[in-house]
C-alpha cells in the first residue's frame, strides 16, 4: 500500500475535520488529499520521476506536510532539510543527496540564487509564495502556478516496501553530514508503532502542536497523526509565550519537545496564569533529562509525562517511559533516569564489545533491530559498515538495563570521560548540577588535564539573579558523586551552543578546550 493512501482513507472518514494547520492556513483532510495529490501529478509535469530526490526547505508550514503526502504519493524521495541550517550547508546538503528539485521560500530560493553552479543536478526549484521571477532565477516555478497544472486524482503508484522514501539527515554527536536512508517499510513501520504505542494514543479531536522542526523529529509524527484523524498544528519556531498561548487559544492536546524546552517552561514567568488543561500526552526526547526536571515538569503539567528514545536511523522512538511510569511511589525517584523499554516490533539489546547481552546493572551500547531501523547512510557504506553489526543498528548510546527492562542511558559512548583511569559519564553529572535550584543549563565535558589525562569540567548556565560559585557547585557535587566524577573546574557562561533542533551539543563545548591540544581523546 502506498503511504499517500492513508491519506485518502482519511479523507474519506474525517473530510471536514482540520488536518495540518499554521498561523495563515487550515486545511481539512479531504482539502489536504486533493492538494497532495494535485501536486504529485504536477511534479511529473517539470519531469521529475519516480524515485528522484525532491528536497523541501523552510520554516513550519501547511505545504511542507502537502509536499511530504506529495512526494509518498509520487514514489519520490523526500530530502527534509532543516530551514535553520546556513546557506552553505544546505548546498552540501543538495548536492550529497542529489536533489532534482527543491521546495522552498522565496527568501532561500533568492539566496540560491548565487550558487546554482554549484548543483548542476538540481533542475528546477519550487518558490512557496510571490512570483518565481522575482527570487533570482527566471526558471523557477511558483507553488500555487505548479498545483494549477495538476490533477486530483491518485496516481495509483505502489513502490516496494525495500524503495528508498526518505533521506534523513542528521550530524548526531559526531558532526558527519551523513543521511539515513529510510525506505518506504520502514516510515510504514513509523506509523504502526506510533499507533501502538504504549502512551495515550491519538484520534480525531487531538491536536499536536510542533514546535520543533517538522523535517526532522518532530515530523516524524506527521503520519501517524494523519492516520487517526487528528490535527497538526505547526508554529515556525519555538517561543515560550507563543507556544504557551497557542495550547491556551488551540486547545493543543499533545507535545512533544526537547529537555531544554521544559526547562524554559517551568522557569517561565508566571507561567501558572496560561491554562494548560487541554493537555493530554507532553512527550519528551532528544536528549536525557534530569529526574529533578521531570518532577518540576509533571507539577506544571500534571501526571502526563511521557519520554521516548530513538534516532533518526530508527525512524523516531524505539522505548518508552510511560505516564504510568513516571508515578513514583514511595519517593523512589530513580525510575525517572530511565528512558523506558522497546514496544511493539523493535528488539532492543544492551551488548558488551563481544556483542553478547549485557547483565542487569552493567554498561553496555544500545542495539536495534527492526522494520523501523534504515538501510543505511547515503553513498557511505564505510559508515553504515561501523554501525550495522548482523541486522542491528549500533547506537553509539551507552546504557543498563534493569530486570524489568527498563533502560537507563549513561552517555554517549564518545563523549564519556575517562579521568586518572576511570570511566566518568557526563550526564550522571549533569543530573546532579540540574538539581542544584540556581543552574538553568549546563554541559558537562572532559578537558586536557597533565595529571589525569583528562579532568571533569562542568558549563554552567545560572538562573537570572542567581548566585553561585565554583567552590560550592564543587561541594556539593562532592556529596552526591565519587570524588573522581566531581568537577574540578567549572565556568559561567551567558548561553550554551546548541543545534537546530534546541538540543545542547556538548561536543561543542568540549572543542573549546582541546583546539590547542595535540591530542583530541
Amino acid at each position: 500500500m502506498n503511504l499517500g493512501t492513508i491519506i485518502t482513507r482519511s479523507s474519506r472518514y474525517w473530510p471536514e475535520q482540520v488536518a495540518v494547520a499554521d498561523s495563515r492556513t487550515r486545511l481539512t483532510y479531504a482539502q489536504l488529499e486533493r492538494r497532495a495529490n494535485r501536486l504529485a501529478s504536477a511534479l511529473g509535469t517539470l519531469g521529475v520521476a519516480a524515485g528522484e530526490h525532491v528536497a523541501i526547505l523552510a520554516a513550519n508550514r501547511v505545504e511542507l506536510v502537502e509536499a511530504e503526502v506529495a512526494l509518498y504519493k509520487a514514489a519520490m524521495v523526500k530530502v527534509p532539510i532543516n530551514a535553520r541550517l546556513s546557506l552553505d550547508e544546505v548546498v552540501r546538503v543538495l548536492e550529497d543527496s542529489c536533489s532534482v528539485a527543491l521546495i522552498t521560500d522565496a527568501g532561500f530560493a533568492q539566496a540560491l540564487a548565487t550558487r546554482r553552479a554549484e548543483l548542476p543536478l538540481l533542475r528546477q526549484v519550487i518558490v512557496l509564495e510571490g512570483e518565481a521571477g522575482e527570487t533570482g532565477e527566471e526558471s523557477n516555478v511558483g507553488y500555487a502556478a505548479l498545483l494549477e497544472r495538476g490533477s486530483e486524482a491518485p496516481l495509483g503508484l505502489d513502490p516496494a516496501d525495500d524503495e528508498l522514501a526518505v533521506l534523513h539527515y542528521t550530524s548526531g554527536s559526531s558532526g558527519v553530514l551523513k543521511a539515513a536512508m529510510l525506505s518506504f517499510g520502514n516510515r510504514k513501520a513509523l506509523v504502526r508503532k506510533s499507533i501502538a504505542s504504549p502512551t495515550r494514543r491519538s484520534g480525531p479531536g487531538d491536536v499536536m502542536a510542533h514546535v520543533g522542526p517538522i523535517t526532522h523529529a518532530s515530523g516524524m509524527q506527521i503520519m501517524p497523526l494523519l492516520a487517526v484523524g487528528a490535527c497538526n498544528l505547526l508554529l515556525d519556531r519555538y517561543d515560550d509565550r507563543l507556544l504557551l498561548e497557542t495550547i491556551e487559544r488551540e486547545r493543543v492536546t499533545r507535545l512533544f519537545l526537547v529537555p531544554a524546552m521544559i526547562n524554559r517552561l517551568v522557569n517561565y514567568p508566571n507561567v501558572e496564569r496560561f491554562d494548560l488543561s487541554s493537555l493530554k500526552l507532553v512527550m519528551y526526547g532528544a536528549a536525557p533529562m534530569a529526574p529533578a526536571l521531570v518532577k518540576k515538569a509533571i507539577e506544571l503539567f500534571g501526571p502526563i509525562l511521557a519520554q521516548g528514545y530513538g534516532a533518526g536511523e530508527t525512524c523516531s522512538l524505539v522505548t518508552v517511559l510511560t505516564e504510568q511510569d513516571h508515578l513514583v511511589e514511595d519517593g523512589d525517584y530513580r525510575r525517572l533516569a530511565s528512558c523506558g523499554r522497546c514496544y511493539f516490533e523493535t528488539d532492543l539489546r544492551v551488548v558488551n564489545e563481544a556483542f553478547e547481552d549485557v547483565a542487569p546493572g552493567e554498561v553496555g551500547e544500545i542495539v536495534v533491530k527492526g522494520p523501523d531501523v534504515m538501510q543505511g547512510y547515503w553513498r557511505a557504506p564505510a559508515l553504515t559498515a561501523e554501525v550495522m553489526r548482523d541486522g542491528y543498528y549500533l547506537t553509539g548510546d551507552l546504557a543498563t538495563v534493569d530486570a524489568q527492562g527498563y533502560v537507563f542511558i549513561v552517555d554517549r559512548k564518545k563523549e564519556m570521560i575517562i579521568s586518572g583511569g576511570f570511566n566518568v559519564y557526563p550526564s550522571e553529572v549533569e543530573q546532579v548540577i540540574y538539581a542544584f535550584p540556581e543552574v538553568f543549563e549546563v554541559a558537562v565535558v572532559g578537558v586536557p588535564d597533565a595529571q589525569w589525562g583528562e579532568a571533569v569540567r562542568a558549563v554552567v548556565v545560572l538562573k537570572p539573579g542567581a548566585q553561585l560559585d565554583a567552590a560550592e557547585l564543587i561541594e556539593r557535587c562532592g556529596r552526591a558523586l565519587a570524588g573522581f566524577k566531581k568537577p574540578r573546574g567549572v565556568d559561567f557562561v551567558s548561553e550554551l551552543p546548541k543545534n537546530p533542533n534546541g538540543k545542547v551539543v556538548r561536543r561543542l563545548v568540549r572543542d573549546t578546550y582541546w583546539q590547542h591540544s595535540e591530542r583530541r581523546i
